[in-house]
């Protein structure tokens, strides 16, 4: 993909202003976790249950009527699927998501109830990527990446600009760190661009952790050949892009690793101690925390990225069972 321009913070600063236009802020939850007071941002309760609503009304609010007129196209496991149907039907712009045949019902029911048309694809032998780039020029619609876009970068970012006022009416102080879930690195690299005084920590599956282990190296590494099963399928990204790799290795970000019981141990606590719904995926940074894999400390804020679970799934998972997760191929493309 061609980048024409870098996202920057005054991206973000006027895609919070567009956001705040629309929406209401997300709540911040403080909670003592290890003996400290934390914030926790929980993105689970945007209208499509995740942030991606942010970088595709930001994304897609900057197309002229011309080019809306020729619809978008997008590829998606689930979130950025409702959040690209979402904007696309609230400003009128037919929208087209490519998903896996296998993704969670929940999700591609969600994606058709918005109005957007479902391609689906076989994982196993398909591509998405080239699906999406297919359509899009065969119908010269726009083509709008999960997280390799500067403007769905910014859109994202906009969630530490609420965060930032919350914080301060909380009496939790300035945003020191952010701890952050992270499949392709959108959304940390926007919290990296809106927040240039915090330090950056990006929680990942294990054996998905290709972000850790990329800034680690200093260069992008690729998830590693049969990486195991996991339930976060919103963070199965089997190579960050350069554009969120930049952002977040020029601010020395770091990340850490949790294992699949540390993510559904902290799908409970949430529930538990925040009458919170997480889906896995978007309790990893949550888990880095509770686990004193990240030690907390004041003014640390944390994402609740996304809550769009399989009911089935979530309720053994509250009851405590340990049903192995999904096993999904790691082929030349994942869910976002």
């Amino acid at each position: 993909m061609t980048i024409v321009r870098q996202p920057t913070r005054a991206g973000v600063r006027d895609a919070a202003a567009k956001i705040a236009a629309i929406l209401p802020m997300t709540p911040l939850f403080v909670a003592e976790i290890r003996g400290v007071r934390v914030g926790i941002k929980a993105e689970c309760l945007q209208p499509i249950g995740a942030f991606k609503i942010r970088g595709a009304w930001h994304r897609l609010t900057a197309l002229d009527d011309a080019t809306r007129g020729r619809g978008v196209v997008a590829f998606s496991s689930g979130n950025h699927a409702q959040g690209v149907a979402w904007a696309a039907k609230r400003l009128g712009i037919p929208a087209v998501i490519v998903m896996p045949a296998d993704a969670p019902a929940a999700k591609r029911d969600a994606t058709l109830a918005l109005g957007a048309e479902v391609v689906p694809y076989d994982r196993m032998t398909e591509n998405r990527e080239k699906i999406a780039a297919h359509l899009a020029h065969a119908r010269g619609a726009t083509l709008v990446p999960s997280f390799d876009d500067p403007w769905v970068i910014e859109g994202q970012g906009s969630a530490a600009i609420e965060a930032t006022t919350q914080f301060h009416e909380a009496g939790l102080g300035d945003i020191a760190r952010v701890v952050t879930p992270c499949g392709g690195g959108g959304l940390a690299a926007g919290l990296t661009l809106a927040l240039p005084d915090a330090a950056i920590r990006v929680a990942e599956p294990e054996g998905w952790d290709d972000m850790r282990r990329s800034l680690e190296a200093g260069w992008i590494e690729e998830v590693g050949p049969n990486p195991p099963p996991t339930t976060c399928d919103a963070l199965q990204t089997l190579r960050v892009s350069p554009l969120t790799f930049e952002v977040l290795a020029r601010r020395s970000a770091t990340g850490v690793a949790v294992s699949e019981e540390e993510v559904r141990e902290a799908q409970r606590w949430a529930a538990a101690k925040l009458r919170l719904v997480v889906e896995p995926g978007g309790a990893v940074a949550l888990a880095a925390l509770l686990t004193g894999k990240v030690e907390p400390e004041e003014g640390t804020l944390v994402l609740a990225s996304g809550g769009n679970v399989d009911i089935d799934a979530y309720a053994r998972v509250l009851a405590g069972e340990t049903a192995p997760a999904p096993a999904f191929p790691a082929l030349s493309d994942s869910p976002s």
